[in-house]
């Protein structure tokens, strides 16, 4: 990374991987701060990255409080900054926290899991038109009419409490084909509820303002996201950054950046990824 700060920011460090790589391949004089809105992660990546001692902050919180964090901790800017969009292995893999519905489990999909509203509340209070809106909007979903209907019908008998549960509803509520198509019928269903609970995209384009800003010049910005809602706001936001008299970023990364077939196979979840790099202008050519 660039810039005069020997800070990395990484804003997603879930269980550390990345930040293990970031600082296993930096000089000692690197340092990384950590922001994770999941204790369990924080946690675990307390554990992993113990070994690099001082040279490591991590903090629980959201990424949209990135300058409170980094203004509590004494650090004006840094050189660099991560953000790793969207949900975890370890999260995904474990039915109790709600966000897969290859395992039953109950139905929560909350990445902190002291917020009070679980993806259970959603389904359940919801009126139909704002959750097929919901649906629709964040899930890209073109049978989000019928799936709200076949959501509502069935928790005026019972409440939808678990993944499985809603999942077969979803499957029901689709035509035959589509209930057999290439992804699973529910995916598109749990990704909206997913960002709708965690309100994922209303706190993105503002966390990113947020994070050039602590960017001392040359720093990079990198985010890599996967799905195409998340994907447009970080390419549009960084070309709004990068235009006009006040502009502060350069894009480096005209197409977003895919990961290989070897990738891919190595594992399967990374299909979707890509990858978007930006540099904060020198001062001279930001003024």
């Amino acid at each position: 990374m660039h810039g005069k700060s020997e800070v990395v920011l990484d804003c997603t460090v879930g269980y550390g991987g990345h930040a293990e790589a970031i600082l296993d391949s930096s000089g000692l004089s690197m340092k990384l701060i950590g922001l994770d809105q999941d204790s369990r992660a924080i946690a675990s990546s307390q554990e992993r990255l113990k070994r690099f001692g001082e040279r490591v902050v991590l903090r629980r919180g959201n990424f949209e409080c990135v300058k409170h964090h980094l203004e509590e901790i004494g650090v004006p800017n840094v050189s660099g900054v991560l953000f790793d969009l969207g949900v975890s292995s370890p999260q995904l893999d474990d039915p109790a926290r709600g966000f897969s519905f290859t395992q039953d489990g109950p139905l929560d999909m909350r990445m902190d899991q002291t917020s009070e509203m679980a993806a259970a509340d959603f389904v359940n209070r919801c009126a139909e038109e704002e959750l097929a809106d919901i649906i629709f909007q964040y899930g890209e979903e073109r049978y989000s009419r019928r799936i709200a209907r076949a959501i509502v019908r069935e928790r005026e008998h019972r409440p939808i409490n678990t993944t499985g549960t809603l999942a077969s509803l979803v499957a029901g509520a689709v035509p035959s084909a589509y209930r057999h198509g290439r992804i699973h019928c529910a995916t598109r269903t749990f990704q909206a509820l997913r960002i709708a609970v965690n309100r994922e995209l209303e706190r993105l384009e503002p966390s990113l303002r947020d994070a050039v800003e602590l960017l001392a010049p040359l720093g990079r910005i990198c985010v890599i996201s996967f799905h195409s809602l998340e994907d447009r706001i970080v390419k549009h936001t960084f070309r709004s950054l990068a235009q006009g008299p006040a502009a502060c970023l350069s894009v480096l990364t005209k197409k977003p950046i895919l990961p290989s077939e070897e990738e891919c196979r190595e594992n399967p979840r990374a299909r979707s990824a890509k990858l978007r790099v930006a540099e904060r202008l020198p001062e001279r050519m930001a003024a």
